[in-house]
């Protein structure tokens, strides 16, 4: 798959699957419907003839359909726009967001986070670089909003302060 990708347009799709996918790993189990494409922006071929591989995540898309013919899934897939919703909203759950990562850090160090930053990359950067579940990071990229996974992220933060025990302290990774 990897080396079908470099040699034309470098993007592949990744999508979860679903619970029980252990038995039947090497064949097709089920997935879920939601995934994004990933541009390999940096490759490296192991000894082995496995790959090394940074992607550079581009949109989100939900499965249509899959196709047979090659050794690895191919799927016809809808991409979904990613919206930014209501400014002004985005803009409080930005405070309340920096507030709880604050709460969950274990130091100064953890959460130092670049007040230049957009709220789009602070939020979807949290999405995907947070130590979360799965399923949760699924939830995430189900929002058809930036704001509407703004609010989720906080949601799942401030679930997570509370069922970190401690005063609400956790480690981040």
């Amino acid at each position: 798959m990897v080396e079908d990708a470099l040699r034309s347009h470098r993007t592949i799709g990744m999508v979860l699957l679903k619970p029980g996918y252990e038995d039947d790993y090497q064949g097709r189990p089920s997935i879920y419907p939601l995934g994004c494409s990933g541009r390999i922006v940096e490759d490296e071929r192991l000894e082995d003839g496995r790959y090394n591989i940074l992607l550079l995540g581009q949109s989100r898309f939900r499965v249509l359909e899959e196709r047979e013919g090659e050794p690895y899934r191919l799927a016809v897939v809808e991409e979904l726009p990613d919206a930014a919703g209501d400014a002004s909203s985005l803009d409080a759950l930005r405070g309340r967001l920096l507030a709880v990562l604050s709460r969950l850090s274990d130091g100064p160090d953890v959460a130092r986070i670049d007040a230049d930053v957009s709220t789009a990359a602070l939020v979807n950067g949290l999405s995907q670089g947070l130590d979360l579940p799965a399923v949760e990071r699924l939830s995430l990229l189900d929002c058809d909003t930036l704001e509407a996974r703004a609010r989720r992220l906080l949601e799942l933060l401030e679930f997570h302060a509370l069922e970190g025990g401690s005063g609400g302290r956790r480690t981040l990774h």
